[in-house]
């Protein structure tokens, strides 16, 4: 059993960064993909971004060039920093383990692990 807690949100301006955090607890193992989606306000939840245990990322194009991902080698931590922030980026954001295939890690089936969810928000 695993448990995820997401933290580091809050309300920042447009052009601000945020780092947020991720911290596992229980039973993890190294070759778990560690990913963060984001929900906004009457949206789908939809993937962010993801890093496989051998350290290959992936981004959506809505923030790649912005956002960061990395992790702990034994996922005991796990962080998105995000720079730029645009006011289209202002939602829950939640961290997720699993062991997706290449079809399945930009989707919520693709983990079983999900975090509690924190709350950013851009806004002049």
């Amino acid at each position: 059993q695993v448990q995820l807690d997401d933290a580091g949100g809050g309300l920042v301006q447009p052009g601000d960064s945020l780092r947020l955090a991720c911290t596992a607890s229980g039973r993890t193992f190294s070759t778990d993909t560690v990913a963060w989606f984001r929900q906004r306000p009457g949206k789908e939840r939809e993937f962010v971004s993801a890093i496989r245990w051998y350290s290959i990322t992936f981004y959506a194009d809505s923030v790649k060039g912005r956002f960061s991902i990395s992790r702990d080698k034994d996922n005991s931590a796990m962080y998105l920093q995000m720079n730029n922030l645009k006011p289209e980026d202002t939602a829950v954001y939640t961290c997720a383990i699993g062991r997706p295939i290449t079809s399945t890690l930009r989707t919520q089936r693709g983990y079983n692990t999900w975090g509690q969810g924190t709350q950013v928000t851009v806004s002049s």
